[in-house]
Parts: structure tokens; sequence; C-alpha cells
């Protein structure tokens, strides 16, 4: 089945793996009103049956300067107060989306992640960047502060003190200082970037669908829980895959020292 067609946005698949790349270099990959619809056009394609066969989903930006350099500020000039919340309602919702599709979802960051571009960065379950990456919300030397997550999810990702830092300063960070902290997973050549994330997005391909979408269920819901309420939580995800084919498959194949073939059942 061919892939639908976006604004701003480039689909190609490697196998089970989609890689979706923003496309505006003239723009730096800016986040504006047609991109962001396009997101959202995506993760609704990407939960419904066309899409069942997506089993990782890698976001990248094209070019080598940028992943996304932020919001389209342009198009904040002029904005009421009722239309800035609901631009910000918008963009959470979509980095919600993103942040809530059962399948694996990588941020292969070339260049500047910055405002918009690090809050969709921080919404993909982990991030591979360039050498020559930079990360930050800038929002702050504009008078405003992060609205699409990004006070949110910073904090959860690197803790207070350095997501304080770094929103209340405004300054970039490298790819090396943001490795040394946690932000991203991996910090590679720019020519090495996407292989390597196409590699680790296909090796998770090969892992039972069901039980990668439980795994970020427990981990994304069970994180602000007490100890015994995700320990709990945790226990009725672990229990609802042995009702799955792919339970029956993957004990299968261990005993028969063969390697199993998840169907997603």
């Amino acid at each position: 089945m061919s892939l639908p067609n976006f604004e701003n946005l480039t689909l190609h698949e490697e196998g089970s793996v989609l890689i979706a790349t923003l496309n505006r270099p003239e723009a730096m990959n800016a986040l504006n009103a047609q991109t962001m619809q396009s997101l959202a056009g995506l993760v609704e394609y990407l939960g419904g049956r066309a899409a069942s066969s997506v089993r990782a989903l890698i976001i990248t930006g094209a070019g080598e300067k940028a992943f996304v350099a932020g919001a389209d500020i342009r198009e904040f000039e002029g904005l009421s107060i009722e239309k800035a919340r609901n631009l910000a309602t918008l963009g959470q919702e979509i980095m919600r989306n993103i942040e809530g599709l059962k399948i694996p979802v990588i941020a292969a960051v070339n260049g500047f992640a910055l405002g918009g571009g690090l809050e969709l960065a921080l919404a993909c379950d982990f991030i591979y960047a360039s050498e020559n990456a930079k990360f930050g919300l800038p929002e702050c030397t504009l008078g405003l502060m992060p609205g699409y997550g990004g006070t949110v999810r910073l904090p959860r990702r690197v803790g207070l003190g350095r997501a304080r830092e770094m929103t209340m300063t405004g300054q970039m960070i490298s790819a090396a200082e943001a490795l040394n902290m946690g932000l991203v997973n991996r910090v590679l050549a720019s020519s090495d970037l996407l292989a390597a994330a196409i590699e680790t997005a296909k090796a998770m391909t090969l892992r039972a669908p069901l039980a990668l979408g439980k795994i970020k269920q427990s981990i994304r819901d069970g994180f602000d829980l007490d100890e015994l309420n995700a320990s709990n939580f945790e226990a009725s995800l672990f229990a609802e895959l042995f009702a799955t084919d792919d339970k029956t498959e993957g004990v299968k194949a261990f005993i028969e020292k063969r390697k199993p073939n998840f169907q997603g059942h």
C-alpha cells in the first residue's frame, strides 16, 4: 500500500521501519502550521489499519543544519491570548500523541533541535544525535516559554536542575553535553546517524510488538506513580500479555531453540 502524502513531511520505508523527514530545509525545518498538521496526520495514519506493517518510526530533519530549529516564530506575531493557548494545546496534543504511539519512536537529530524541535525529540522514546547537533529551549530569549511540553518532559529526562538551567538561560548545549546529561542515547558522525537509527529500529521490529507497546505504556504511565502503584500497574500489563499469541510464540520458540515469528496478535 502506498504511503500518504503530507506537506513538509517526507515518508520512506525501510522494511517495517518508517522514516519521517521534516522537509523545510529553507526554514531549518521550523514547525509551521502546515507541518504541525502533517505530524498530526502522521499519527492518525500510524493508528490506522493501513499502517499495521509499520513496527518502528524514525523522525529526522532534512539537511545537516537542523532537525527542527523550533516553531515558526513568524506565526506568533499578533496572536491573542486565546489563540496562543489554542496553539499550545494543539502542539501538546500532537506531542502527546507521538509519545503515545504503541510502536518505538526514535528521534535522529541532525543539527539544531531548538524550542519545538527539542520538544518533538522529547516526545520520542529516545534520541540519537549527530556530532554537530545542538539542543536548547531558548523561548525565554523571546519573552516566551516552552509550550509544547518542554517544561514537562525535559525535567523528567534530565532532572530538575538541568532543566531549569536550560529553560531559564535559553542557552544551547552540544551533543556531547546532551549525552552526558542523559538527554540523548548516542552521538554519531552525521554520515552514520540515520543508519544507526535504522539499525536500532530494525532490531526492535524483531521483538513482539504488543510487548513493546506495553513496555512503553508501563514506563510512560508508571513514571509518576509511587513505587507500589507503579509495580501493580506493571504486573497488570505483564499479565495481559499472557493472553496474546505472541507470548505463546515467544515461549514456544525459546523452548524449540529457534527465532520467534511475532505477528502482533
